[in-house]
């Protein structure tokens, strides 16, 4: 039996991993970095302070990473404006949820965009808790940023439940001994040996119902 359901945003709520992808690689080019294959999927679930230090440490855009941040954050917040992509059925899931279980979010994205997507999608007054992953020591595959999302809501993490999309989001919740609801990412899926570690699989966000988080 679960007590809370904890939602990651970026490829859950918001179909935002190639928003940001699209984002950071124009920017990491426009100043002379080397924006490899491999980025996105390195940059996935990192927290702020980790992913501009590997846009200067590994992508070789010019630093300081805190300059990295703020010109990035920027972008991010011109590209959603006040309409952030939301994922169809998205919304809906998450008031769903919500009539039953307190829901939070733990998300690597940072905190203001965490806000404009949950006021955008009215969730805002819904969700008691959100926590980046700029507010804790490490980001994804680490499990801080949902240890601290339990805190926040005073439950065991394992009597709580997350819903994910990525391999580092995965490794995040099951590290911190929440149960794992995985809807694969579309752009970025997660690898085989993430999945595998998902208590529940789904094809779309439309199919989490109270039942199925009831049955874990």
């Amino acid at each position: 039996m679960i007590d809370a359901v904890v939602f990651d945003l970026d490829g859950v709520i918001v179909d935002s991993e190639q928003v940001w992808d699209e984002v950071r690689e124009r920017y990491a080019r426009e100043r002379g970095g080397a924006y490899g294959p491999s980025a996105a999927r390195d940059m996935m679930g990192m927290s702020a302070p980790e992913w501009s230090r590997y846009m200067v440490e590994t992508v070789g855009v010019p630093g300081p990473p805190e300059r990295v941040v703020a010109d990035v954050l920027a972008r991010m917040l011109d590209r959603y404006g006040d309409e952030p992509p939301l994922l169809p059925g998205a919304v809906e899931a998450v008031r769903r949820v919500g009539t039953r279980w307190p829901i939070a979010i733990a998300s690597s994205s940072n905190p203001e965009l965490i806000e404009v997507v949950l006021r955008v999608a009215g969730l805002a007054p819904l969700v008691g808790v959100a926590v980046s992953s700029q507010e804790v020591p490490r980001g994804k595959p680490a499990p801080d940023v949902y240890v601290e999302a339990a805190r926040r809501l005073d439950v065991d993490p394992a009597r709580a439940a997350a819903v994910e999309d990525s391999h580092n989001g995965i490794r995040s919740a099951k590290a911190a001994g929440l149960s794992v609801v995985a809807i694969p990412n579309a752009h970025f899926p997660p690898d085989d040996e993430a999945l595998a570690l998902a208590d529940r699989v789904l094809s779309s966000i439309g199919d989490l119902t109270v039942e199925l988080l009831e049955s874990l």
